[in-house]
């Protein structure tokens, strides 16, 4: 079966396009030290700061893990950490 040359074009576009969106997409590091920034927030109620937000959305996949850990728990699941994630526009994880 011989491909035609406008099969064997759409075919390699394809790749390029798929080779792209691959190395564009990072994994994310479960770090609970990157939400450093968020400490203060967290235990005061403060304000968040863009650092932090970033910092948050960036842990987002991470959250359930979090929550999961008895060590770490509360620092995702405190008032003040709702109070955070809202002021973020980070939804409150459902896991």
């Amino acid at each position: 079966m011989k491909l035609s040359s406008r099969s064997l074009v759409l075919c390699l576009a394809v790749a390029v396009v798929l080779c792209e969106v691959a190395g564009t997409a990072e994994a994310v590091t479960c770090s609970p030290v990157e939400l450093s920034p968020c400490l203060g927030p967290i235990r005061s109620g403060s304000a968040p700061s863009g650092t932090c937000c970033q910092k948050l959305r960036e842990q987002r996949p991470c959250l359930c893990g979090y929550i999961k850990n008895p060590a770490l728990r509360t620092y995702v699941t405190s008032p003040n950490a709702r109070k955070l994630a809202s002021a973020c526009g980070v939804p409150t994880p459902q896991c």
